[in-house]
């Protein structure tokens, strides 16, 4: 073998810079379950994948499905790789370098398709709170292309050359199709990052919910279709409403898998739980009484049943007592029939609160009591930014949070790519500092302008996403301050208590009375410390940060294919790969691009090591190892190999186009066993 063809097998790979590709990924899929449809070049015979699932293979061109204007151009949006990159901005973050939670201002399309790698099969739960389609509330480019151009020539960063974007406005001829253009691929890449027990939720009212829903049969199959939930959004009617007041929107809920995806239950309210009481000082705790009879229709239930004052009782017509007379006579000896106060009631079955099921299977109507409407969503939101009105039509907080509560473990990723004023980032935050969770979010939201016009643009904001970052901002400090009031407002009780204890002297403690009553304050003391320690370790734990990213062009030179007949633009190209990496590019920039398409979070730990005199960031307690030095040494690369990480990125600029370098430093990565070795 020749130098030149050992160096090749050695050499390492180069890595891949785009996100996820979805076509290929999907083919992987399927070819593993189905190896036989595959033709030689990896092509799919689809009559042998019908044949395989045991279809009759049809010529006929006939079949039902949903067809509109411009789907085709949907799966090419979707398979199209994206060529951005999410840059970190510490300076808008809060507790940058500790938080798990993530905002990132951008075109939620691009930042789906960057999060693919990174969040596959991650997320517990999707909310979104999309337009509606009302006619003017949606943003789309004319010409249908959706890609990072689109987004950069929307956001002022190059030049758009006159392309035109518009509102989607009910006169156009293609008007549900645009939305729905603007939806399908969105849902599409959304539904990947799902975990097995995932579920998304989505906010929706009349004008498109037929097509909504159809779209989401379609991405999830209608099997998987859990429910239409109703939102009672209004509580009085509009006298000023032509027909009928809408009073509700729906929330469509599809599982990833519906036989696997189970709700949590609920809290039962407080009318609920006023229905428990304990009249006759049962050892067991509260209880409540239900109905002894049933419908069934066997031996043994038709007994005479004696209460405690002699009357005698009987099943009314056309019923029997729920359980046989053996059962009976157990439930009286456990003292679980009651009978009244007064033992002259029908007998009833005590149900005690300590033995029934920790809460409530969650209903599809979800009332504005419960979960606020829309008035209270926008007093809520003024509340918050101190009396000025800076989004329209919010979502109320206690609404996100009964979905996040119902649909979330407490250590999950709970995902919005629509995130309008960031209320499921305030629902996340608030929900953990009730309960103690740990729930992470992600929330994206477009640069969106805001008009002259409103009261958020003259109080300062220009962008919507800047609302957005400033209510997880203020949401943040309330809730903080909210604990902290609590803490010391509990600690001066606790005070009182101590107090209290003073009082007790030698004579009163003598007394069976006065030990009692030393009893009861010294537990009050006890209880009171106890809820303080736990609530200010819930200080300490509790992430009230956020990381900001914000969408860009990558920071290395991509080749993009589809200039390749174009010969100026593949001149232009090969000049860009000279020196393929952005001069403006920082180094956390750099990093963090390396991170999210070698398929890690963004919250991923990083730590920086100093190897041989040079930088070396270790990904996940050393999982992967990067070093951004533009002159790497066969000393660094023996250090890195020390450690033994899963894998290794070094920039290709490093080896000063030493090819003998490059193959030492492979070989010595592989004489530790490290395989995954790539340059950039």
């Amino acid at each position: 073998m020749s130098q030149q063809d050992a160096q090749n097998t050695v050499m390492p790979e180069k890595m891949e810079l785009t996100s996820l590709n979805i076509a290929d990924h999907q083919k992987q899929k399927l070819k593993e379950l189905f190896p036989e449809v595959f033709t030689e070049g990896n092509k799919i015979d689809f009559d042998q994948l019908k044949r395989t699932l045991g279809e009759m293979v049809d010529g006929g061109k006939e079949r039902f499905g949903m067809q509109w204007a411009g789907k085709a151009d949907c799966f090419k949006t979707i398979q199209q790789p994206s060529l951005a990159t999410l840059v970190p901005c510490p300076e808008e973050s809060i507790d940058f370098d500790t938080t798990e939670n993530v905002f990132i201002e951008g075109d939620n399309l691009e930042v789906l398709k960057l999060l693919q790698k990174s969040y596959l099969g991650k997320i517990k739960m999707i909310y979104i709170d999309p337009p509606y389609n009302t006619g003017k509330d949606f943003i789309y480019p004319d010409n249908y292309s959706e890609n990072l151009d689109t987004y950069l020539e929307y956001t002022g960063q190059i030049d758009g050359e006159g392309r035109k974007f518009s509102t989607n406005t009910d006169t156009d001829g293609r008007f549900h199709s645009k939305w729905m253009n603007m939806m399908y691929p969105r849902l599409f890449l959304a539904k990947n990052l799902l975990r097995e027990d995932g579920v998304m939720f989505i906010s929706i009212d009349d004008s498109e919910i037929k097509n909504l829903r159809a779209i989401c049969d379609e991405i999830f199959g209608e099997e998987n279709a859990i429910t239409s939930i109703i939102w009672e959004k209004k509580f009085s009617p509009q006298n000023d409403e032509k027909h009928i007041t809408a009073a509700h929107d729906y929330i469509l809920v599809y599982a990833r898998n519906k036989e696997i995806w189970r709700p949590n239950l609920l809290d039962r309210s407080e009318k609920a739980l006023d229905k428990f009481k304990n009249p006759d000082n049962d050892h067991r705790g509260v209880w409540t009484s239900g109905d002894l009879t049933s419908k069934t229709k066997a031996a043994n239930h038709s007994y005479p049943i004696h209460s405690p004052s002699g009357k005698i009782f009987y099943p009314p017509n056309g019923r029997q007592w729920a359980p046989s007379i053996e059962t009976f006579n157990r439930l009286i000896s456990e003292n679980r029939i009651w009978f009244g106060e007064d033992g002259k009631n029908t007998p009833r079955l005590k149900q005690f609160l300590s033995e029934i099921q920790s809460g409530v299977v969650p209903m599809s109507i979800f009332k504005h009591q419960e979960v606020g409407h829309t008035q209270y969503a926008t007093q809520e939101l003024k509340k918050i930014f101190e009396g000025v009105s800076v989004f329209d039509n919010p979502k109320p907080t206690p609404l996100i949070s009964k979905i996040v509560k119902m649909a979330s473990d407490k250590n999950s990723i709970v995902l919005d790519f629509f995130a309008g004023s960031s209320t499921t980032a305030h629902a996340v935050m608030s929900l953990n500092s009730e309960d103690g969770g740990s729930r992470k979010y992600i929330c994206v939201q477009l640069p969106e302008t805001i008009n002259e016009k409103d009261e958020a643009f003259k109080a300062g904001f220009k962008k919507i996403s800047e609302v957005s970052k400033k209510r997880i901002y203020l949401s943040s400090n309330q809730i903080k301050q909210d604990l902290i009031k609590f803490i010391n407002d509990a600690k001066s009780e606790m005070l009182q208590f101590k107090l209290d204890l003073t009082r007790f002297n030698n004579d009163l403690l003598s007394t069976l009375d006065g030990k009692e009553e030393y009893e009861e304050a010294q537990a009050k003391v006890t209880a009171q410390e106890e809820l303080i320690r736990e609530k200010e370790l819930l200080l300490e734990k509790l992430d009230l940060g956020f990381r900001v990213f914000k969408l860009q062009k990558s920071n290395f030179s991509v080749w993009d294919s589809s200039f390749t007949t174009d010969a100026e633009q593949i001149a232009f190209q090969l000049d860009q790969h000279v020196d393929h990496i952005s001069p403006e590019a920082e180094q956390q920039a750099i990093l963090f691009e390396l991170l999210l398409k070698a398929g890690f979070e963004l919250t991923t730990p990083i730590d920086t090591l100093t190897l041989a005199d040079k930088t070396v960031y270790s990904i996940a307690e050393g999982a992967l190892l990067i070093c951004l030095e533009k002159q790497l040494t066969l000393e660094v690369m023996h250090a890195i190999a020390d450690l033994e990480p899963s894998r290794v990125i070094v920039l290709d600029e490093g080896f000063q186009n030493n090819d003998q370098l490059k193959t030492n430093a492979s070989l010595t990565l592989k004489s530790k066993g490290i395989l995954d070795f790539r340059t950039v």
